[in-house]
């Protein structure tokens, strides 16, 4: 009986709850429709049309900042490093002031002040923290484009069938021409299908002008949008509006899993690895089916670049990478396009991130052949936590009752562990009369 009893509330659980939260959330982040729909929404929420830094600066701010003085300067910490979503688990200590310069330059890559064509350049030793802020942003992204305020939206073609080019087996086994939805495979922005030309003036009329001011709509559709929007251009007679009802909008949400706006390279042996795991490759199957390797729909647009678009895209030790790579790198950093195989360069709009050490870095000085690469570089210095309070809060986030459970840590422990991984990274004091321990306690603020 009592066995019963569990499972029917098991089961009354399971049916009061579960279907009406994960009907809501699968409604929100599963939302479809038409052109016009989505206009609506941009006139409610013209936020959805951000580029990709000012929604990764706008996903920092979100969280909220904290201000104190340490000495005598005014430190802004951001509550979006210590991962309270997590638990703690990513937090990051003791790098207030390294965190201040990458925001400030997230914000001024917003703005469209220049940093938004440069890569930014995690440097310092190794074990400081570099991949770890990584992680935090590409988490943190995916994580805040299913929450409303992070909503953004892309879109799939309703393909005709003559503009198809393929046949699907019906039912009575004939081969009829029937409808294709064709997502697009960079996940753009849909207002990127007004034209160029017009799209300016489109805005403002669907804003106001001050409003429209806001909204800034750059670049063009990939090679296989562009192929489909030229098709249907010549079927309407250029007709916009019927262009437009065969456009269907949905909601976007980023996943470094499903590889879907979150992108991370990392350098292998040169030949298991070409250029082409960063700007994507002909499917050779796919020509069969359209009938030529220059059809934008034979192609995989699934590299690195292309499936990172509208969002962040990391480089696991950045330096190492061959010079074959850095051509794609710089293209993609200055211009923010591509050159896919065999198609026209392609817009893209993405935060580009790497990390490297010491090592790595002193060979990039040396390298006079790297110089375009050293202009279009960021560095922001992650160096090893020199406060022992910051340290001792690394080593109480591993070391406590529910990660050691049973296991008595002895007092003091953690403090001694943190003070001497701290003194060596502290050099000898010039200063006569003072003491590494003095030196020590100063840059902790005991003094």
């Amino acid at each position: 009986m009592v066995t019963e009893r569990k499972n029917n509330n098991l089961k009354n659980l399971l049916q009061d709850f579960l279907p009406h939260t994960v009907a809501r959330e699968f409604a929100d982040l599963y939302w479809e429709g038409n052109f016009g729909d989505y206009l609506e929404i941009v006139r409610e929420h013209p936020e959805v049309t951000r580029n990709a830094f000012q929604r990764l600066y706008d996903m920092i701010l979100s969280k909220g900042v904290e201000e104190y003085i340490d000495s005598k300067k005014k430190i802004i910490r951001y509550n979006f490093f210590k991962d309270e979503e997590n638990a703690g688990k990513d937090a990051v200590f003791g790098l207030d002031i390294p965190l201040m310069r990458l925001v400030h330059v997230l914000e001024a890559a917003a703005h469209g002040y220049g940093p938004e064509r440069r890569i930014i350049l995690l440097h310092g030793p190794v074990g400081s923290s570099k991949s770890t802020i990584v992680r935090l942003l590409k988490r943190g992204l995916e994580r805040y484009t299913k929450t409303p305020e992070g909503a953004l939206y892309t879109f799939s073609w309703v393909v005709p069938p003559e503009i198809a080019g393929r046949t699907t087996i019906a039912p009575q086994d004939k081969c009829e021409p029937q409808e294709e939805i064709f997502p697009c495979p960079m996940n753009e922005e849909p207002l990127r299908i007004i034209p160029t030309s017009m799209r300016r003036e489109f805005i403002e009329k669907l804003l106001g002008p001050e409003l429209s001011k806001k909204i800034k709509i750059e670049g063009d559709l990939c090679p296989a949008c562009r192929f489909i929007f030229r098709n249907l251009m010549m079927r309407y007679q250029g007709d916009l509006s019927k262009i437009l009802e065969h456009v269907k909008v949905r909601r976007f949400v980023m996943s470094e899993q499903d590889r879907l706006g979150i992108g991370t390279f990392q350098p292998k042996d040169e030949k298991n690895q070409d250029s082409t795991e960063l700007t994507g490759d002909i499917n050779y199957r796919k020509i069969a089916i359209y009938g030529s390797d220059s059809d934008p729909r034979a192609f995989n647009f699934d590299g690195e670049f292309n499936i990172a678009n509208r969002g962040l895209i990391e480089f696991i030790e950045i330096l190492k990478l061959d010079v074959a790579f850095l051509y794609d790198l710089l293209g993609a950093t200055q211009e923010h396009v591509i050159k896919p195989k065999k198609f026209a360069q392609t817009d893209i709009d993405e935060v580009i991130i790497g990390h490297t050490n010491e090592a790595e870095y002193k060979k990039l000085l040396a390298n006079e052949y790297m110089e375009a690469l050293r202009d279009r570089t960021i560095k922001i210095d992650i160096p090893y936590i020199t406060k022992v309070s910051e340290e001792v809060k690394i080593y109480t986030k591993f070391f406590n009752s529910k990660t050691l459970p049973g296991i008595h840590i002895a007092p003091h422990t953690l403090e001694m562990a943190a003070m001497w991984a701290v003194l060596t990274r502290l050099e000898t004091p010039k200063k006569q009369g003072l003491s590494l321990i003095q030196k020590l306690k100063l840059y902790d603020g005991k003094y």
